[in-house]
């Protein structure tokens, strides 16, 4: 991975490659009620983002990209 996707932040690596396919199946409820919240402008609050970050072994960002929240909306899109 190119070094301009990983940085270290304390005893964690912030990775721009860990996406919401690798993480939100493994949200917890709560979790994913917070992201869903805030889904619109993206933000992670940091409850959730301590979980996200215990789920990947990697820093999130404080953000969702476009291409997260996308998969977000079509995990919770009911199905025919």
């Amino acid at each position: 991975m190119p070094n301009a996707d990983r940085r270290r932040r304390g005893d964690r690596v912030v990775d721009s490659q860990s996406g919401a396919e690798r993480w939100w199946p493994q949200l917890s409820i709560e979790g994913k009620h917070a992201v869903l919240r805030d889904l619109d402008d993206g933000t992670l609050d940091e409850p959730a983002r301590s979980e996200i970050a215990e789920i990947t072994g990697h820093e999130p960002p404080e953000r969702l990209s476009d291409a997260d929240a996308r998969f977000i909306r079509t995990q919770i899109e009911a199905v025919d």
